[in-house]
């Protein structure tokens, strides 16, 4: 008697066999290639499919369990659901089914172990800034014992929700938005489907690839959404380690500004790997238009390429909004060089040996070091700092040899603070470069990147 449903099944093969045969033929002419799996799932049971779900949700389990750490693993691990609040960001997780409300950026998550309980997050990787994150869309978490909105949509990944809002500053999108985005997605090879509040077309234009090189699906608007979907889990916020800095040891753990700039090299399929590939020394040279000016850019032009290397003047112009451009013209120079401001964040793009060479302005120590100089080290980057002498500034004819803001640039921070220290020195500052002095670092840059005798 038993025998007799086994006759069945494999009586049934041949007509199996036989209804999934034009599919074969369709993909065969097509040129489609059927992945193994799916073969698997024409001939196996659904016991094989739960099993198989299982394990991807104990991978799933355990990526997420990788955000938090301490108190709110243990908390994760007990409740399925857990905030990790760090010294810069805040970023909660479950790792159990939620249902998200894109039209009210609601996120359900239900439990029998405690009553209705609601978190607020803005889901932006640096907090500090109270008033500029209270622009932001609030995300509402609403846990406990819920009766959440039906699904209209379900997703087999884990959703994303991060924010774009108040950028348009390459230093700030990378810092703030890709870096942590990177850190925090990473690991889950692109099995993860981000929802982006705020949502900025320009945003997407000018960092989509590195943003598809996240996840293997397409970027919600939850504005233009407006529906219910349900996900195995989810992540709200991004982890923030340090300016454009991947900590190896933080939370999740394993990435390193090395990795960081093989992804980039991936995802904007970046050419050269090594300096050495870069035949002749090229330089690019960043020209401000507003400020931070190099007074006498013409001749600071006329004596590099005294010097022997091929120059090229970038200013702020669509090839420089135009990230997937720009990129490779950056990874195809040997040096890079600009006065302290954002524009130096492209050094990421540059090939492993290369020099970013930053023109520190008067009072910009400390910025100039922190944003650019010390990230340049973890990249496998030459930084060679040239800081400029009082002369050089020009705010030297605003306010006098003898004037606090020339002699003592932190007495305007103590005094005014960060508002006022920059309407002088990042704002009216421009910037006449002696060229004798100059050029003496100048020389030293072509010297880590050339073999030529000047």
């Amino acid at each position: 008697m038993e025998k007799e449903p086994r006759r069945l099944v494999f009586g049934a093969i041949p007509i199996v066999f036989l209804l999934i045969l034009p599919l074969l033929f369709v993909d065969f002419f097509w040129g489609n290639v059927i992945p193994y799996d799916q073969w698997i799932q024409y001939f196996s049971g659904s016991e094989t499919m739960n099993s198989r779900f299982e394990d991807q949700q104990k991978s799933f389990d355990h990526l997420l369990a990788r955000l938090v750490g301490g108190e709110d693993r243990r908390k994760l691990e007990a409740t399925g659901f857990a905030c990790d609040t760090a010294v810069h960001s805040v970023v909660c997780v479950a790792n159990q089914p939620v249902r998200i409300d894109t039209s009210t950026m609601k996120v359900y998550i239900p439990s029998n172990r405690t009553l209705k309980q609601e978190t607020v997050v803005y889901p932006h990787a640096r907090q500090e800034d109270k008033n500029f994150v209270k622009t932001l869309t609030p995300v509402r978490l609403i846990y406990g014992n819920i009766t959440p909105p039906g699904c209209e949509y379900t997703h087999d990944v884990p959703a994303v929700i991060f924010s774009s809002k108040g950028m348009g500053n390459v230093f700030h999108e990378f810092n703030e938005i890709v870096i942590p985005l990177f850190i925090t997605t990473r690991q889950f090879e692109s099995r993860v489907f981000f929802i982006l509040e705020d949502f900025k077309p320009s945003f997407m234009n000018k960092y989509g690839k590195a943003v598809s090189h996240l996840s293997n699906y397409e970027v919600m608007n939850p504005a233009a959404n407006r529906s219910v979907h349900c996900f195995p889990g989810f992540v709200v916020g991004l982890k923030y380690h340090n300016n454009l800095a991947l900590n190896f040891s933080d939370i999740p753990g394993g990435y390193s500004m090395r990795d960081f700039r093989h992804f980039l090299r991936e995802a904007y399929n970046l050419k050269f790997m090594h300096v050495s590939e870069i035949k002749k020394p090229r330089l690019i040279l960043l020209s401000r238009r507003n400020t931070r000016r190099f007074l006498n850019e013409d001749e600071m032009v006329a004596m590099m390429k005294e010097l022997g290397f091929q120059v090229i003047v970038v200013s702020r112009s669509k090839i420089i909004s135009d990230l997937n451009k720009f990129a490779n013209m950056i990874n195809s120079c040997s040096v890079l060089v600009g006065a302290h401001g954002a524009g130096l964040t492209n050094e990421m793009f540059l090939p492993a040996g290369a020099v970013m060479v930053q023109v520190e302005l008067l009072g910009l120590g400390w910025a100039a070091d922190t944003y650019y100089g010390d990230p340049a080290r973890a990249m496998d980057v030459h930084y060679l700092k040239y800081k400029i002498e009082p002369e050089e500034s020009s705010l030297l004819k605003l306010y006098g040899r003898n004037h606090s803001v020339i002699t003592d640039p932190g007495y305007l921070f103590d005094k005014g603070g960060y508002r006022a220290a920059r309407a002088v020195y990042l704002d009216m500052q421009n910037v006449r470069i002696n060229l004798s002095r100059f050029r003496k670092t100048m020389v030293e840059a072509l010297s880590l990147v050339s073999d030529l005798d000047v």
